[in-house]
């Protein structure tokens, strides 16, 4: 039987200018299980997301493989939890590739050998090797999700989690992004408009509106339901329009 990766109970969140962003919400993610977070504008997606890692930490009411995601339980759960931003400006901010990549290993790999063995793993994975000494800010914006991606591998974490992983991406871009995550096989969630590419690498479907769960189900089954995507916002994705 699959562990549980993710579990969300009655987690409620309210920014501090009185803005209820998150509302009893309740979810489970199973080991190697992909979901996907969908909803308009301001549904909470992001807001939801930022819960895994302790970004943002109300109480205990997410656990990470049954770790309460606490301050002291901070360290280890982020780890296990690789956060992938929507802008890999906020996520990159070392002189060079090669230091952004070894920033989160650096201080626990003494051997230096073993941080530049990694940092080059990390790259050759995402398709960038080469790229150790390029300063990270001058590069295109699908060589910097890339970079951002490599960041996290070098933990090793047990699920990984994007926000908007296609946004701004050219078509050669985005699909060789979305093949990069295919490749992963273990737990991921991804929030995302790009419904196409939730069709394609997700098991199941959160649909959120207003800062509640409306419906968890079957990634099909959600996106070939072209009512309940207009009420919440979206529209149905094009192939499955033409599948008839």
């Amino acid at each position: 039987m699959k562990k549980l990766a993710i579990k969300i109970e009655n987690l409620t969140y309210t920014y501090p200018d009185g803005t209820r962003a998150l509302d009893n919400i309740n979810l489970e993610v199973y080991e190697g299980e992909s979901a996907g977070i969908i909803g308009r504008n301001g549904a909470g997606k992001s807001t939801l997301i930022l819960h895994l890692n302790g970004i943002l930490n109300n109480n205990s009411s997410v656990r990470i493989f049954d770790l309460p995601v606490t301050k002291k339980n901070l360290k280890t759960i982020r780890k296990k939890v690789g956060l992938v931003f929507q802008n890999p400006d906020d996520q990159l901010f070392m002189p060079t590739v090669f230091d952004d990549i070894a920033f989160g290993i650096i201080n626990k790999e003494i051997d230096k050998e073993k941080v530049v063995r990694k940092v080059n793993e990390a790259l050759k994975f995402v398709g960038m090797n080469g790229y150790q000494k390029k300063v990270s800010h001058h590069l295109s914006f699908g060589e910097k999700k890339r970079i951002s991606l490599a960041t996290i591998l070098p933990l090793n974490p047990k699920i990984l989690v994007f926000d908007e992983p296609t946004s701004n991406l050219d078509p050669q871009s985005r699909r060789e992004f979305i093949k990069l995550i295919k490749s992963f096989n273990i737990s991921k969630v991804i929030a995302s408009h790009d419904l196409e590419m939730i069709l394609e690498l997700c098991d199941k479907i959160i649909l959120m509106d207003r800062g509640k769960i409306i419906t968890i189900g079957k990634t099909k089954e959600i996106l070939k339901n072209e009512k309940l995507l207009l009420e919440h916002g979206l529209e149905m994705p094009l192939s499955l329009k033409q599948q008839g």
